[in-house]
């Protein structure tokens, strides 16, 4: 069993930056996969960034360029840097962890981007 918690959601300005947080805990191995799908309201959950274990990473397309995901593999914690928001990434947004073939899934933090 994984759990997740993330942290560094808010309200920033169009042009703005966040960096969110997410902390795994309750196992002794590390997530093989571990990232970010987001939700905007009415619309499907999609892919954010996802990073393995050796830094191996995927974007999704709308996010390419100004988001910046990492982890530290000894604090099983994954990190978001997103920079040049945009109100359009406005969501919800969750940590995603894949271990063992099983996905968890965070609570969910939101980001409104807004003037």
């Amino acid at each position: 069993q994984v759990q997740l918690v993330e942290s560094g959601g808010g309200l920033v300005q169009p042009g703005g930056s966040l960096r969110l947080s997410c902390a795994a805990s309750g196992s002794g191995l590390s997530a093989n996969v571990m990232g970010w799908y987001r939700q905007a309201p009415g619309k499907q959950r999609e892919l954010v960034a996802l990073i393995n274990r050796s830094g191996g990473t995927n974007y999704g397309d709308s996010v390419k360029g100004r988001f910046t995901i990492s982890r530290d593999n000894a604090k099983n914690t994954v990190y978001l840097q997103m920079n040049s928001l945009k109100p359009e990434d406005t969501a919800v947004y969750f940590c995603y962890a894949l271990r063992l073939g099983v996905g968890y899934w965070g609570q969910g933090t939101q980001v409104a981007v807004s003037s």
